[in-house]
């Protein structure tokens, strides 16, 4: 438990990264190494160590001494607590990693469209294929239901938002939600899309209207959509036992 702890975080020290350079048009990922995005200077290794680190040095540059964001601490213990849970849930098995991927995504997916309201391409689509091809040899799902998962989930997607332009004349949702949703069909199969679509609409139904009341905005205000699309894929993942139990007891509860 303790290495996959310890790798989670790693990772997601790499996902910091990801998430800061992905949106620049040209910048790498690899190159150059981590630096201060202030004043530029090369982070020691000892200035690197994921969670510790910015405990270390109080969450402040130690060369120009400019506050660090608290999402890079953040990012590390989430994808160090998903992993421990992933390893929970599946053990060292080919779907530990199949769905670490997975996960790794998502956490991505969340901080991007947050901060500049895009889904990259770059992960939405290598992630469909990776969720098809590798469903051939999951245990969690057969590869029928992945690949009515990807057809359905970008479909659903694709007809509520060709709907509400044809209703409004605004476009309400974005191509990258509509593959992302399809990504998520991919790993989790069609069974999971009617609770994925029901919980990111409610949550972002609330967090939307409670935004629009404290800021004081109108109904145009853009939310993000793919940070409820992705913790609705992460909590299926999770708790489809429970879901499918209340949903059980939901019909059973409306047929009387």
């Amino acid at each position: 438990m303790f290495v996959v702890i310890l790798f989670g975080a790693v990772v997601g020290s790499f996902l910091n990264v990801v998430i800061l350079r992905l949106p620049e048009e040209g910048a790498s990922i690899v190159f150059p190494g981590s630096h201060c995005p202030v004043c530029k200077t090369a982070l020691r290794w000892y200035d690197n160590i994921p969670i510790i680190s910015y405990c270390l040095i109080r969450g402040k540059c130690r060369s120009c001494k400019t506050s660090i964001s608290l999402q890079y601490p953040v990012v590390e213990v989430c994808m160090a607590l998903l992993s421990a849970a992933l390893y929970v849930r599946f053990a060292l098995s080919f779907d530990f990693l199949y769905y670490f991927f997975f996960v790794a995504c998502l956490l991505v997916i969340i901080f991007i469209d947050i901060h500049h309201q895009i889904i990259p391409d770059v992960i939405s689509l290598p992630g469909i294929v990776a969720g098809g091809v590798g469903s051939f040899f999951c245990t969690y799902l057969t590869w029928q239901e992945s690949i009515i998962g990807i057809l359905a989930g970008g479909g659903v997607l694709y007809l509520i938002a060709f709907c509400y332009y044809a209703i409004t004349r605004r476009d309400g949702m974005g191509g990258g939600d509509i593959k992302l949703l399809a990504m998520i069909g991919a790993f989790l199969g069609w069974p999971s899309l009617l609770y994925v679509v029901f919980f990111s609409s409610l949550t972002g139904s609330i967090v939307g209207i409670a935004t629009m009341i404290s800021k004081k905005e109108s109904t145009r205000l853009k939310i993000p959509f793919g940070p409820f699309l992705s913790l609705g894929g992460l909590s299926y993942l999770f708790f489809k036992p429970q879901i499918m139990y209340w949903w059980q007891q939901y019909i059973e509860i409306m047929a009387r």
